[in-house]
């Protein structure tokens, strides 16, 4: 009997097993995947991620596995390109870009130093109730070199979900969905050798956008992202499409074109965005399982780290009497919704490709000549400050000045039909 079983091992479910662990509990860590495994796609983790790596002692053994921070970013939003550092978080002020084999395989040492007990290749198959309440998990263990599958079942006081947007948990536990948005975008992930230094680059053009951050080995992880609508046109000649991409960036295809290409090009479509409901009697979810967005703004892997310690500190509370579960989860539900919400509806205009408003133009050109601007721009997109808090009235006067708050506020008044355009 354990008192936690955390169903899947990724991202979101080691860190949750590693602190559940470090605080005494005894702690299952399932997943169907044989570690290391790779995942080909989106592998940066912000400043919010990277400040949680450090506080878990992890940050220097990502950096030590010649994965080098990132502590500058040229961002080119249409015809405005953005270069600045980013505004640090917590004494962090750069960012990393693992290969998930790397990442995945310290963040699952690390449950396991802790004391938590590892076990892949088990596939959960279903949920173990009584009376309404979870109680534990079924599955089998893979067949490994011809031997015959073996059943298991485990039984726990509580089974966490950190089994990705497709989550079986809850699936399983019929977790209700909100703020669930429409697929927007597209995107396709390589990696590319002898490209030289950089530093992070994101290119957001008028359909298209490019994305490209130094991760392991020398390598850079690049990702191209298109309309959703053109992802199977796109994908019958994703070589073609991807150079025009880089053709349209000044210089890039020229960049490109003195190294390689060292893999093929991933692509997918399978991109939802919604928040589950991420907690009910014996059962909770973490990570992508509770809640995911378009990948467009790099936040998942943050996110899911931000949701394993706050998740972690409601079960203690739980597990502790300090509080009910209902009451502790309910927090951890709130805290995520109100910490993630503005970035959420912010990337979903993003991947959407809509054009930019006057304001938002307005903006961007103040943006240009400023670095103190910039940085905390970088920082609202990594986590270092607030989306909310960039944004604020005291934030843009500072940027655009007195003219520049008239010239947006005259704007709105003309979309809102409040004033003529005369």
């Amino acid at each position: 009997m354990y008192d936690v079983i955390v169903v899947g091992a990724r991202a979101a479910g080691a860190p949750t097993a590693m602190l559940l662990a470090q605080k005494g509990y005894k702690v299952l860590l399932a997943d169907r995947a044989h570690f290391p495994s790779d995942s080909p796609l989106a592998n940066l983790i912000q400043l919010k991620g990277c400040a949680a790596l450090k506080r878990w002692g992890l940050l220097e053994r990502v950096q030590a596995s010649n994965c080098p921070p990132v502590s500058k970013a040229i961002l080119q939003i249409g015809e405005y390109s953005l270069q600045g550092e980013y505004l640090p978080l917590d004494g962090t002020g750069a960012t990393v870009c693992p290969r998930r084999s790397i990442l995945d395989k310290i963040l699952i040492e690390a449950a396991a130093v802790a004391g938590a007990e590892i076990r892949g290749d088990l596939v959960v198959e279903e949920l173990l109730t009584d009376n309404g309440q979870v109680i534990g998990v079924s599955g089998r263990l893979k067949s490994i070199q011809g031997a015959r599958e073996i059943r298991v079942e485990e039984k726990a006081a509580l089974v966490v979900g950190a089994d990705g947007k497709h989550s079986l948990i809850a699936k399983s536990v019929q977790a209700a969905m909100y703020q669930v948005k429409p697929v927007l975008a597209c995107v396709f992930y390589t990696y590319w050798e002898g490209f030289g230094p950089t530093n992070g680059e994101l290119y957001y053009l008028a359909r298209e956008a490019i994305g490209l951050w130094p991760t392991n080995a020398g390598l850079i992880n690049i990702f191209a992202a298109y309309p959703v609508n053109e992802f199977q046109a796109i994908r019958r000649n994703i070589e073609a499409r991807f150079w025009k991409t880089a053709e349209s960036v000044p210089g890039l295809a020229e960049r490109l074109r003195n190294g390689r290409r060292v893999e093929r090009f991933y692509g997918t479509a399978d991109l939802p965005a919604f928040y589950r409901r991420p907690y009910g009697p014996g059962w909770a979810l973490v990570g992508d399982a509770g809640m995911t967005l378009d990948p467009f703004t790099g936040q998942g892997i943050g996110n899911a780290f931000r949701d394993a310690e706050r998740l972690v500190d409601a079960v203690d509370a739980g597990f502790s009497g300090r509080s009910t579960f209902e009451a502790a989860l309910a927090e951890y539900e709130y805290e995520r919704n109100r910490e993630t919400l503005p970035m959420y509806e912010f990337t979903e205009k993003l991947a959407a490709f809509c054009p930019l408003p006057d304001e938002q133009r307005l903006l961007l050109a103040a943006l240009v000549d400023k670095p103190e601007g910039i940085r905390r721009l970088l920082g609202a997109l990594s986590g270092s400050i607030s989306l909310n808090e960039f944004f604020s009235p005291s934030s843009l006067l500072h940027i655009v000045g007195i003219k520049g708050m008239l010239s947006m506020f005259s704007n709105k008044l003309k979309k809102s039909g409040s004033i003529s355009e005369q």
